[in-house]
């Protein structure tokens, strides 16, 4: 049974990497997605392949920071599809570099985008989900959220911020009976945009490094999704670690 069929996804950081190959697959499921992310061109141009082929999309752009634009698209999705059943909390910067560099200004990126994203997506659809006693929330994380390692504080610490947040999550909806599965996704090297904003160029050549040699296509990380949402409602999957068979770390 196809658990995935006419269920409404809401995707953040949509219009390239996992947020992509998770819309198309998805929709091709028979799910009705809807899509957010800053640069409109690549959403617009993503819902229309999604049409091309009968699949179901709207899209609005988000600024995952603002906590109006996380509303907005959760009243998009009720006004489109007239429901939400699932929020994939997608979007991330990675904008690594030693402390020492002292790039204050993507420190605070990094916790406005990845931090503050999820809280004000969580915010957003919480008390929908609250009111129906249902609905499931995906964010992605890191292996960085896992694992520290130099060059990757803030970065880390931030994913670290969602693995904790949807551990607890996931155990007060159990405890309050509102049935809100929470599910974390760990990648690792996955050939995405997430380098093109390194902006040290020794943390930038080390990380190119590692994904030329081990990264893997998206898609992989998007199997990964649908397989959680693709679950009996009374069944959570937690964490997902992904990554290439390859990387030893």
């Amino acid at each position: 049974m196809n658990m995935i069929e006419n269920k409404v996804v809401i995707i953040t950081g949509a219009s390239s990497g996992i947020g992509e190959a998770t819309a198309k697959l998805l929709a091709s499921k028979g799910a009705k997605v809807v899509l957010g992310a800053r640069r409109e061109s690549q959403l617009k141009q993503l819902a229309r392949e999604i049409s091309d082929v009968g699949g179901q999309a709207v899209y609005q752009v988000v600024d995952v920071t603002r906590q109006a634009d996380n509303e907005s698209i959760v009243a998009l999705a009720k006004e489109a599809f007239g429901k939400v059943d699932v929020i994939f909390l997608n979007a991330g910067v990675m904008p690594n570099s030693p402390l020492s560099a002292m790039k204050t200004n993507d420190w605070h990126d990094m916790v406005d985008v990845n931090i503050k994203g999820v809280l004000n997506g969580v915010g957003a659809v919480l008390p929908t989900f609250i009111g129906q006693k249902s609905g499931q929330v995906i964010a992605t994380s890191s292996v960085a959220g896992l694992k520290a390692y130099p060059g990757g504080a803030v970065y880390g610490g931030t994913k670290w911020f969602v693995r904790d947040f949807m551990e607890v999550l996931r155990m007060e909806s159990a405890m309050e009976g509102t049935n809100i599965r929470a599910t974390t996704v760990y990648p690792a090297a996955i050939n995405t945009e997430l380098l093109q904003a390194i902006r040290h160029d020794q943390t930038s050549e080390a990380m190119r490094g590692v994904y030329e040699k081990y990264g893997i296509s998206p898609d992989r990380v998007a199997n990964v999704i649908a397989f959680a949402i693709d679950q009996p409602e009374d069944t959570v999957i937690n964490e997902f670690t992904v990554g290439p068979t390859s990387q030893p770390w």
